[in-house]
């Protein structure tokens, strides 16, 4: 504490005020008889314009040392007299109960009120959905932490320090310090960061499992960049890795069509594929999906996974071959659920969530 005297005679003042307020709502809360008084006594001591809210306004003059020991003195006050409060609340409700079903007001055999069930978020129906179909085809569902490291994100898929494409992806790098990790782990696995996508998630699982492959990976992605209609600094991915021995390029079209005919529940979708440029996939492609005008709009990038991404988890890249693919599932529920702003999932408004 501070050694201004007159700060402490006024925090001691003061703390003797609070004390005799604590004792008179406590005499208030056991006389309490009813809910409707109990809920007055509530709202004069404890309520926004209660006296211990009052009395919070009135050390604002004093030295900050004492505000902060005045301020946890008071909070412990507070939270004392809740826990009594919603104690007492508690008996007076089971009081009433008995009183009614002793007269005979109650009737206990009517059904009870069903409680309202809330809303999956779009993104979480869409990811679900997605998951169910690409199970259905035989895949697995593989899981990896947000928090990653620059050899899983980067440097195992192909992606050098060095290299150009590393521009692709604006990355929120960590604070080494911050998070305490093992000086060690940074040094063989370099910095941290979010994770840019979850294809980390494949060679983390290729490192543990060998051919046959058939993963899926969904998941919340990073990336720095200027928000707007159609972009997030967060949004979600889902990812897949098929690998075994002769797949090829027509096994990777076969499996996205069919997902995409099941997704829009149209049979009539067809898909296109695009030379493209991905650092982890050689040939590179992304992926069109017709729509019934007659046009066509790009829902994903993929190709075969690249030889050196194979060694990096640990598989023998002269014996098995396998395809990668990536989309993004806010893209995915904004076309399934025609919306055109994707800032509008993150932003928890009921009137947008209730819809769905």
């Amino acid at each position: 504490m501070s050694h201004n005297l007159r700060d402490v005679k006024i925090y001691f003042f003061m703390a003797l005020d609070f004390e005799i307020i604590k004792k008179e709502a406590l005499e208030a809360i056991e006389k309490a008889g009813d809910l409707a008084y109990l809920e007055e006594t509530f709202k004069k001591y404890l309520g926004k314009k209660g006296k211990i809210a009052e009395a919070f306004e009135s050390f604002g003059d004093l030295a900050l040392e004492e505000k902060k020991e005045l301020g946890i003195k008071i909070n412990q006050i507070k939270k004392e007299l809740e826990n009594i409060y919603f104690q007492k609340e508690r008996e007076l409700k089971d009081i009433l109960i008995k009183q009614k079903v002793g007269q005979g007001s109650a009737d206990i055999l009517l059904p009870g009120i069903k409680p309202e069930i809330g809303h999956l978020h779009p993104i979480t129906k869409v990811k679900r959905e997605a998951e169910e179909i690409f199970k259905s085809m035989g895949f697995e569902i593989a899981q990896g932490p947000e928090v990653e490291t620059e050899w899983y994100n980067f440097d195992a898929l192909n992606i050098p320090d060095w290299h150009p494409a590393r521009d692709m992806w604006d990355t929120f790098w960590l604070r080494q310090s911050e998070l305490k990790m093992k000086n060690e782990k940074i040094k063989t696995e370099g910095k941290l960061l979010l994770r840019t996508h979850t294809s980390p998630v494949q060679i983390r699982y290729m490192e543990k499992h060998q051919p046959p492959i058939k993963i899926i990976a969904p998941g919340r992605v990073f990336r720095y960049e200027a928000t707007d209609a159609s972009h997030e600094m967060q949004f979600y991915q889902i990812e897949g890795l098929m690998v075994a021995e002769n797949i090829s390029v027509a096994n990777f079209k076969a499996i996205i069509q069919a997902f995409f005919q099941k997704f829009f529940d149209d049979k009539n979708i067809k898909i296109r594929l695009r030379p493209s440029y991905f650092p982890f996939t050689e040939p590179s492609f992304e992926i069109d999906v017709s729509k019934p005008d007659g046009t066509w709009m790009e829902l994903a990038g993929a190709g075969m996974v690249h030889p050196s991404v194979l060694k990096a988890g640990k598989i023998d890249a002269n014996k098995y071959t396998g395809f990668a693919f990536g989309m993004g599932l806010d893209r995915l529920a904004m076309i399934k659920y025609k919306i055109n702003d994707i800032r509008l999932f993150y932003q928890n408004d009921l009137r947008f969530l209730n819809q769905f």
